[in-house]
């Protein structure tokens, strides 16, 4: 007899005033439920659950989700927002922390969406092999890599990324990267903004050894 790829898996007990009651729910169910709360999925998000990872596979070959990417779930229906290779990339990499341009859009400092997603990862992390959505890495430590660190939900899906005040800082730090003028204006959004306050922009500074750097541009607007 052929198996129902949809099978109970699932049993609660509920007591109504008849006595006990039996709720079942198929793998289905508990996986599109998941969808409610979160809107990309890995294999090891519904692996949590008690579902096999390689349903996701069976459900896209059926037509019922969508596989943007390998490894990515979505519902067919669903409209991505302007975070979704973020939420993307950081799904795929869950250790690093969301930074530099990244971070500037995450904290509405710029109106640039950089073509890549930018990542910090430790000093001897292994680099994170994602070939899709492009990405950039950066290596920090000590200070530089635990400082400023915020949870943020994007699109249902917890993000860690860098502080307002400390991606300012790492702007200037990285600025013959991405240019002095996005670090300066940066800082100035963060400022009109009201993101940081000037003694968190002073400590983000130091943490990243970049006091020097940003004195006259701090004190110049002041």
């Amino acid at each position: 007899m052929a198996v129902d790829p949809g099978l109970r898996i699932c049993r609660d007990l509920r007591i109504s005033p008849d006595g006990i009651e039996i709720l079942t729910a198929t793998k289905k169910e508990l996986v599109l439920d998941l969808f409610n709360s979160m809107e990309v999925v890995r294999p090891r998000d519904v692996e949590a659950i008690g579902v096999s990872g390689s349903y996701l596979n069976l459900l896209f070959r059926q037509g019922v989700l969508d596989r943007p990417h390998r490894g990515l779930y979505t519902l067919p229906e669903a409209e991505p927002t302007e975070f979704r290779s973020i939420v993307e990339a950081c799904k795929l990499s869950p250790n690093s922390t969301v930074c530099l341009l990244s971070a500037l859009r995450v904290h509405d400092l710029t109106t640039q969406s950089p073509y890549e997603v930018w990542l910090a990862i430790g000093e001897k992390d292994r680099k994170p092999q994602i070939s899709y959505p492009p990405i950039r890495v950066v290596r920090f430590s000590g200070a530089a890599r635990t400082f400023g660190v915020e949870q943020h939900e994007l699109e249902g899906i917890p993000v860690t990324v860098y502080s307002p005040a400390k991606t300012v800082a790492d702007c200037f730090k990285y600025r013959n990267k991405i240019g002095l003028d996005v670090a300066i204006e940066a800082l100035r959004d963060c400022r009109r903004t009201r993101k940081a306050t000037n003694d968190q922009l002073w400590k983000a500074a130091n943490a990243c050894r970049m006091a020097n750097v940003m004195r006259p541009y701090l004190e110049a607007t002041s």
